[in-house]
């Protein structure tokens, strides 16, 4: 029995959300690919780990954010695609300088909570177009910081459905990777930072934002950073030296106001976004001899 079939037959009862082959485009910032075979919005976690408790194990489940780094490949993506929503986006402050944090929480709302609670050092968070949930996942940074500098432990649903809380120190934190096992769903955070001034922290998001918006294509269709940063190198000097800014595959083009960013001018498929990205990896190796690796998600099958 194929995947599809055996997800049918033993779909568990939920109390949230569930849709069959639900358009992941809308979903993700560089608006292609295809559709998730199921999307799961659980209510709370209690029914997202009853789902996943009672979920026939050989069907594949992936959690979603907010679809910023990632490429969601045309023939869309069997099992599961679990979202988390408002319920598990909350975010407060236990003390002067610890947040809780939901799963399902945004950057912005995370270091807009920490600036009115006076906590600083969070306000990288700012910057990074994601969810708690995959800050955690992936160590997400920015301007030099990164999750593992400020998470002080996190709440995760295996996929055998139990939930678990996992220090800092047991995630074998990397550059934007962590040990995190497949199938399981990040659903709350506790983030640590210092006192600070709410004006001063709200200075230094301004400045970030600031930056950003100077730096990177943030009104277009893209799906930030493509290339982590090799040792030594960033990635888009690299990319840039190989000839490549603003090269094309039909409506997939290499910025030209950051060379690591990749865009949909239009009507770009995901293929062609990902062939694109293969065709820079092959410049800059044959240019450089550095071999970049990709840090965008490339998840799903092709069409």
């Amino acid at each position: 029995m194929s995947v599809a079939l055996a997800a049918r037959a033993t779909l568990p009862q939920v109390q949230g959300r569930l849709t069959e082959n639900a358009p992941l485009a809308p979903l993700v910032w560089f608006k292609s690919g295809g559709t998730a075979q199921w999307l799961f919005e659980p209510k709370d976690v209690t029914d997202l780990g009853g789902f996943l408790r009672d979920l026939d194990p050989a069907v594949p489940v992936m959690a979603l954010g907010l679809g910023s780094n990632m490429i969601v490949r045309d023939g869309g993506v069997p099992g599961v695609v679990v979202r988390l929503g408002k319920a598990f986006a909350r975010v407060e402050a236990l003390d002067a300088t610890t947040l809780q944090c939901g799963g399902g929480a945004s950057g912005i709302l995370v270091s807009s909570t920490a600036r009115d609670a006076g906590i600083a050092g969070l306000e990288f968070l700012r910057s990074i177009p994601g969810t708690v949930g995959g800050f955690v996942r992936m160590n997400g940074g920015a301007y030099g910081r990164d999750t593992s500098e400020i998470l002080v432990a996190c709440d995760v649903v295996l996929r055998s459905g139990e939930l678990i809380t996992q220090a800092v120190d047991a995630l074998g934190y990397t550059y934007r990777h962590s040990s995190l096992p497949d199938g399981c769903v990040v659903v709350s955070a506790t983030f640590r930072g210092v006192t600070g001034e709410p004006g001063a922290i709200q200075a230094e998001m301004d400045r970030i934002a600031a930056s950003r918006e100077a730096s990177q294509p943030l009104r277009s269709k893209t799906g930030g950073s493509t290339f982590k940063n090799p040792e030594g190198h960033k990635a888009w000097e690299l990319v840039d030296r190989a000839g490549c800014r603003g090269l094309r595959r039909g409506d997939a083009q290499v910025s030209e106001k950051h060379t690591n960013f990749l865009l949909n001018l239009g009507a770009a498929t995901s293929a062609e976004i990902e062939a694109l990205g293969e065709d820079v990896r092959a410049k800059v190796l044959a240019h450089s001899g550095v071999e970049l690796e990709w840090e965008i998600q490339r998840v799903g099958v092709t069409s």
